[in-house]
């Protein structure tokens, strides 16, 4: 599996730069056309002057292409001429379509535009670029929790005193097509690994047609509620999976309608899911990330928005989308293309995807603790 994901690595790699020089022609021969400085001058003291910098600024790119974003900002810090060097645009591209595919989450905040994927130069100006940089260092997930980790001292506290208020625990209503299509159970795995989640009961308040769903303990320390909802009964699950037949999900009704000239599908839930959303604090939604599976993402969508309305409750309530594979050796969608096929955008309450591996429930954690976080948030305001 290593070999491969570094072969995989390599090969992006590879294609990524290999555009690198094309577009750095177009853009310098645009900025030559209006004066424009391209790259920080040599310094004058010529002792000053590193072996590195007297190479061709094409050279000194392609070598800095092969340093981490982590090492080039340290690079950057060494002088003047490699501060302004080393925030070159297009380098900053390259890492970013290099690094993207890999990262494990992304949230409402740090979703890039698909307009910088398509387009390396903006449609303002034909040789002006986006600022990768600042789009890189804002959708990097460990970039993201370096910035959480150093919240203000006060956030830390009131979380602490809202802790010795004794809350309802929070309730999420999980669904979706990954908690049915995959070869291995998430569901079952919750339930059956305690030493990364710990089953802490059956709560008493009851859903009529639904149950009470499973109360977790987070981190031996938060309590909180999931509903699972399936398509229809295990029964008839288990025979589509035998005869690999689309099974009809029972969870909503469909309504036809036209908007201009084409016609468009609206879900709404049945009366019983209905009762969940009315009373869940948030939403799970289980993505089957499959990468050799066909996927219907706007059927999805239409569902989940049907989940979400905010006629069934309020309007911010987060969902985290769990973006699953069987086991980490089946191949991936990426979270960030996840995030732009279920068209999350459109969205109006904080979702957050993280990537799940059902067999070993990695990634699981970090999505809960963003999801009560969320919660927690949510119900202070």
């Amino acid at each position: 599996m290593a070999g491969s994901r570094a072969g995989e690595r390599g090969g992006l790699e590879a294609a990524v730069r290999g555009g690198l020089r094309v577009l750095r022609e177009r853009w310098m021969r645009g900025n030559r056309e209006r004066a424009i400085p391209t790259h920080p001058a040599l310094p004058e003291d010529a002792e000053e002057v590193s072996a590195l910098q007297t190479l061709p600024i094409d050279v000194q790119l392609n070598i800095m292409s092969f340093l981490s974003p982590q090492d080039l900002c340290s690079l950057g810090s060494t002088s003047c001429y490699w501060r302004a060097a080393v925030q070159d645009p297009l380098l900053w591209r390259y890492f970013l379509l290099r690094d993207l595919p890999f990262w494990t989450s992304v949230d409402w905040k740090s979703l890039p535009d698909v307009e910088i994927f398509n387009k390396a130069f903006s449609e303002v100006s034909d040789n002006a670029l986006h600022n990768y940089m600042e789009v890189y260092k804002k959708s990097c997930p460990q970039n993201r929790r370096s910035l959480k980790s150093s919240r203000p001292r006060y956030a830390a506290v009131t979380s602490f005193l809202q802790s010795l208020v004794t809350q309802a625990e929070p309730r999420f209503a999980m669904f979706g097509p990954g908690l049915e299509e995959l070869d291995d159970s998430l569901v079952k795995k919750m339930m059956t690994c305690p030493e990364i989640l710990l089953v802490a009961g059956l709560p008493q308040r009851q859903i009529h047609g639904i149950g009470s769903g499973v109360t977790f303990q987070f981190n031996n320390n938060q309590k909180f509620n999931i509903l699972t909802l399936y398509s229809t009964t295990s029964v008839e699950r288990r025979r589509a999976r035998t005869e690999q037949a689309v099974v009809a999900n029972k969870m909503f009704y469909q309504e036809n309608s036209v908007v201009g000239n084409q016609q468009a599908v609206h879900y709404n839930v049945i009366a019983q899911v209905k009762r969940v959303c009315e009373v869940v604090d948030g939403f799970i939604y289980v993505a089957n990330a499959e990468a050799h599976k066909k996927h219907d993402r706007q059927e999805e969508l239409a569902r989940i928005l049907a989940m979400i309305d905010p006629a069934l409750g309020p309007p911010n309530r987060p969902l985290l989308v769990l973006s699953c594979v069987s086991h980490v050796d089946v191949k991936r969608i990426p979270c960030v293309y996840m995030a732009h096929q279920l068209q999350l955008n459109l969205l109006h309450q904080p979702w957050m995807v993280q990537d799940t591996v059902a067999a070993t429930l990695d990634g699981l954690l970090s999505g809960i603790e963003w999801l009560l976080e969320e919660a927690d948030c949510k119900n202070a305001q």
